[in-house]
């Protein structure tokens, strides 16, 4: 995808929601899973060679175009396959795949509906399904909303596949999810209005049965925040000790839950847990406000000083908001300099379609709401007011390589993670560079 930064320049996942898929069809179904990120074979020979019936994509909103592009592939390959087209767009903006390729949209996925909807196949009756528009129907929807259900993955489907996925330095790296939902609400978040807002977790057989299942020695769980209640790391804690795990572990974590809940930071560390991935934002309180953060540039600071304590490693997640001037690219730098992360990401703050923030930011948007393969956290989306686009970029370029030269601890991460892994991390780094670059220049 053309001049796409995103997180898959330093982290490679699975196909979660592909594998619970595959888990609930296999036993009436044949079924393969054809990871595209890794398979050097075409779409287009793979199904000459498993003369599928259906043909089914997940997307996130860069992916569009070319999900699109596949579903005409695969219909001029067999005029007969029925295309399906999931994920997180599909979920979003499902109009985005309103296209006489795409036979029919997911925008959610349960076992319930997965069972209505190929019992219709086979008995060619096309009729409303919750959470699924049909071509045949006009794409109309039941006006039921739903969300996707988190079923039992089969990891065994990506079998071929699992040694490529990586997570930064750790690598091969299962993920999963201990619990749905997000109470923090942050304006610029997608996944609690994808999940909810209240936290919930996932049915405990049926994690304890996805952990039994996991042979690689990392997970990381994609939870929007482990640290969010004693019940849940309670539960967690105790079934780590009760399978007797011996895994390393990485979360996501927010500054308020490191602050409420650092009572369990030392037995969590010496059960596994690696690092935390935490979204600090900004040093700006009154952007962390607008942000809806329930923590401030400060709790950030005293978050980084409990994290060292316990040797927890900090991958960082900073927004560049489009109102900076280069003072604060530099504050910026200064503040980075002061939380001493293991690893720092800093992106363009992106107000992605269907968000509130969209609304507000709307008349300063640089590209439209159909420019799908710009959607990515590395472009800037929004018009800077203080400095030039090309400025706005040179302080981005400028900030990445100050982090990756002097604030990322890169002998520190050589000596835990291998350097055939660190380069690959620094192998993003530089493409990142190099596309930041690019955009300078257009």
């Amino acid at each position: 995808i053309k001049q796409a930064i995103t997180l898959s320049d330093f982290m490679f996942s699975e196909p979660l929601g592909l594998e619970m898929i595959y888990g609930a069809l296999k036993e009436d179904h044949e079924v393969q899973i054809f990871d595209m990120m890794v398979e050097t074979k075409s779409l287009r020979a793979k199904i000459k060679e498993f003369s599928p019936h259906l043909v089914g994509m997940t997307s996130l909103c860069i992916d569009v175009v070319k999900v699109l592009d596949l579903c005409r592939e695969a219909k001029e390959t067999d005029p007969g396959i029925i295309t399906l087209a999931g994920g997180t767009q599909a979920y979003l903006n499902p109009e985005a795949f309103y296209d006489e390729s795409v036979d029919h949209i997911f925008e959610y996925t349960t076992k319930d509906n997965l069972k209505d909807f190929f019992a219709s196949i086979n008995k060619g009756d096309i009729h409303p399904i919750d959470g699924i528009r049909s071509r045949a129907l006009a794409y109309k929807s039941t006006g039921l909303r739903g969300r996707n259900e988190y079923m039992l993955p089969d990891r065994g489907s990506t079998e071929k596949y699992r040694e490529e996925y990586s997570y930064f330095g750790y690598k091969p790296a299962a993920i999963m999810e201990f619990g749905t939902g997000c109470q923090k609400v942050c304006d610029f978040c997608l996944r609690w209005r994808i999940e909810g807002a209240e936290e919930k977790l996932i049915n405990l057989d049926l994690t304890k049965n996805d952990l039994r299942n996991i042979k690689e020695p990392t997970i990381m769980f994609i939870d929007n925040d482990f640290l969010c209640s004693d019940e849940k790391l309670n539960t967690f804690i105790n079934l780590v000790k009760d399978l007797n795990l011996k895994k390393n572990y990485i979360m996501y974590g927010s500054v308020k839950g490191i602050i409420e809940y650092e009572k369990y930071l030392k037995v969590l560390h010496e059960i596994g847990l690696k690092a935390l991935l935490v979204g600090y934002e900004t040093f700006n309180d009154d952007e962390l406000s607008k942000y809806h953060k329930s923590s401030s540039a400060d709790d950030n600071i005293k978050a980084a000083v409990i994290l060292r304590k316990y040797g927890i490693d900090v991958w960082a997640s900073f927004m560049a908001h489009p109102d900076w001037d280069k003072k604060d690219f530099k504050s910026l730098r200064r503040y980075i300099k002061k939380l001493k992360p293991q690893i720092t990401t800093i992106s363009p703050l992106t107000p992605f379609p269907n968000l509130p923030m969209y609304r507000t930011l709307e008349d300063r948007l640089l590209y439209s709401m159909e420019d799908y393969e710009k959607w990515s956290f590395g472009q800037v989306m929004i018009k800077p007011s203080k400095i030039s686009l090309r400025e706005y970029y040179g302080e981005l370029l400028k900030t990445n390589l100050y982090v990756n030269i002097f604030i990322n601890k890169n002998t520190e991460m050589i000596k835990k993670y291998g350097l055939k892994n660190i380069y690959r991390v620094l192998k993003g780094s530089i493409k990142a560079v190099k596309k930041y670059k690019a955009l300078m220049n257009e």
